[in-house]
């Protein structure tokens, strides 16, 4: 379906040429959009009309035109204004929407094979199939990005990103729901993980700058042909997921860089449990007060320097290892030793992982 926001910037486009004022109606006879005031009997007008055989017709001065999909009306495009040039501009901007409805179908038609591919709803076999009737090249390696928005019902983002980074330049930029935008990316040869980072910073810049959205973006391994769109697709959505439990200030999350959040995600429940238990035996880990976590935290970034962490901590060194001294004698761990900090890091990551899971209860 044509977003409404590019529609009206048509209809504004086409009165600014034709001086006319148009009218949209949906398939119901219900408006989608005027660039003047309608008369107020303009929408029982448009109902009657689409009822009827007929493909254009006139009342009270109101040129009436419908824009076919299949036969049926996708659209009612009318004008208001007397004369023959009135019903000429009229025929033109339907050209122009049906132009539009055409090329939309086909989008649609190639995304959802897409869509499919990424979703490993197709054989191999109907892969090749469909991408010769698509004219999508199966031997092209790609990379398949996906970018998180918190809502993109109205096709805002969708519509900044199709036109930068869609078919005109290599790549394939569509929907899997609301909440989730794939874009898939022709790789040139010699590109390697910087490049892809750099490119996942653009796409990220464009939204900020064109939609004032924050949003996140990440993506999978390499595919070399189409029928591997899939695994790099599941990559990517690990990655998101990942990054959302373990990396919350990072906007950019690759597959390849997942650190040890990717063997705790991986972890069962249960197993997870056994280990929390294991290392704060009587203790919840909720229990430690902020203070304490963001002592850890300066520590661990540190790389476990009393001096460097004191002071960005701003506090005294006598201050920081009476706090480490405290935080031995509760859990049992000293993480000035390596092997302390490292299963204390890890418990940490744990007890994230499991909060996650019991709070969005998908695992």
């Amino acid at each position: 379906m044509i977003s409404n926001t590019l529609l009206k910037s048509t209809l504004d486009g086409i009165k600014t040429i034709a001086k006319i004022d148009l009218f949209l109606f949906d398939p119901d006879g219900n408006m989608i959009y005027a660039t003047e005031e309608p008369d107020e009997r303009c929408e029982s007008w448009a109902r009657e009309f689409v009822a009827s055989e007929a493909d254009t017709q006139s009342m009270s001065g109101i040129h009436f035109i419908k824009v076919k999909d299949k036969g049926s009306a996708a659209y009612v495009l009318a004008a208001s204004g007397a004369g023959d040039e009135t019903m000429v501009f009229l025929k033109l901007a339907a050209f122009q929407l049906q132009s539009m409805v055409n090329s939309d179908k086909d989008r649609f038609d190639k995304d959802n094979f897409l869509k499919n591919v990424i979703l490993d709803n197709l054989l191999q076999i109907d892969i090749y199939e469909r991408s010769r009737k698509f004219h999508v090249d199966n031997e092209t390696p790609r990379l398949v990005y996906v970018i998180g928005v918190k809502d993109d019902s109205d096709n805002a983002v969708l519509d900044v990103l199709r036109p930068l980074y869609g078919e005109n330049t290599g790549g394939f930029v569509f929907k899997v729901d609301e909440q989730h935008i794939i874009y898939i990316r022709s790789i040139a040869e010699g590109e390697n993980e910087t490049d892809f980072t750099a490119v996942a910073e653009n796409v990220l810049d464009t939204i900020s700058t064109e939609c004032q959205q924050e949003v996140c973006i990440s993506y999978g391994n390499p595919a070399p042909e189409l029928k591997d769109l899939s695994r790099s697709y599941k990559e990517a959505g690990l990655a998101m997921d990942v990054g959302k439990i373990f990396y919350e200030d990072l906007r950019i999350m690759a597959y390849s860089k997942l650190g040890i959040g990717r063997l705790i995600y991986q972890l069962p429940i249960t197993l997870c449990r056994m280990f929390i238990n294991e290392v704060f035996g009587e203790h919840d880990p909720t229990d430690l007060d902020e203070e304490t976590i963001q002592t850890i935290d300066q520590f661990f970034a540190d790389s476990l320097n009393i001096s460097e962490a004191s002071r960005n901590l701003y506090i005294h060194r006598n201050t920081l290892v009476y706090r480490l001294d405290k935080l031995e004698k509760t859990l049992g761990l000293n993480i000035r030793n390596f092997d302390d900090a490292m299963t204390l890091k890890i418990a940490l990551m744990v007890d994230t992982y499991m909060n996650y899971i019991e709070k969005n209860h998908d695992r």
